[in-house]
């Protein structure tokens, strides 16, 4: 397939999991990109597993941290953002037309960073012997993605600038528990991950400001609003200001944030 937009719809469509890293991964940065054309959605967005079971965030109940089983769940959990995260990079690049070249470049290399986290991973789950489908999983992150499928900036808003970052605000104290309960490697897992994921953020911060600044609107109301409308998840604290200053978060919005 010789146009990027298109070619994301690969990989996107592939229900096993590795398969739709690998093809991630495979993907060719350098194909050319046509950003005016309107792509027809095909059946099957996103192409997932029979397993894991997706349940409601609240029955999940996890096994104890003090066992094998609750740590594997814990690194599970994460594998399955990841693998989310992925297919959430391929369907920006081919949903929304109409945005700079340079647009669909990043959220390709997103997409091959989200793959790379979930082949590491799933990596580690097979050396504490299990995989992934394992345990219970939830569809939260793509519930938001289809409540915004018909607006780029609620889209951007609320993914990668809300649920995304929320786990910068998060990693510091789940890396605390994996690498407290004896899990080491997965600490390290999750130093990539948090470097990485800032600079997805960032993008999204980026592109976010892009489209206000073209629609003539105040970011800081504007994301109010779009919480609001879209139902996004009330973020609460503690917060990784840090991460969130290097992920382009300015002064303003932090603000907002802590004194809501």
């Amino acid at each position: 397939m010789s146009e990027l937009r298109l070619a994301t719809l690969v990989p996107l469509l592939i229900a096993d999991a590795p398969a739709k890293a690998a093809a991630t991964l495979a993907l060719d940065a350098a194909l050319a990109v046509d950003a005016g054309a309107v792509i027809a959605e095909p059946a099957g967005i996103p192409g997932r597993p029979e397993r894991p079971r997706l349940v409601e965030h609240i029955q999940l109940k996890p096994p104890s941290m003090r066992t094998p089983a609750g740590i594997s769940a814990l690194v599970h959990a994460i594998a399955h953002i990841e693998l989310n995260a992925i297919d959430l990079a391929l369907d920006i690049c081919w949903r929304f037309p109409g945005m700079p070249e340079a647009f669909y470049r990043d959220w390709l290399r997103i997409a091959q960073e989200e793959a790379k986290h979930f082949t590491l991973l799933r990596e580690h789950l097979l050396s504490l012997g299990f995989d992934y489908g394992d345990f219970d999983a939830h569809n939260a992150l793509w519930d938001m993605a289809e409540r915004t499928k018909h607006d780029l900036l609620a889209r951007i808003a609320l993914v990668p600038r809300t649920l995304e970052a929320r786990g910068l605000d998060a990693s510091p104290a789940v890396k605390r528990k994996l690498v407290g309960a004896g899990d080491r490697k997965a600490g390290e897992i999750l130093d990539v991950i948090l470097h990485d994921e800032i600079g997805h953020v960032l993008a999204g911060n980026r592109w976010y400001r892009f489209l206000c600044e073209r629609r003539g609107l105040d970011p800081i109301t504007t994301y109010a609003e779009l919480a609001e409308r879209h139902q996004a998840p009330k973020l609460r604290a503690p917060f990784n200001l840090e991460a969130r200053r290097a992920a382009g978060f300015d002064e303003a919005e932090l603000a907002a944030l802590t004194n809501p």
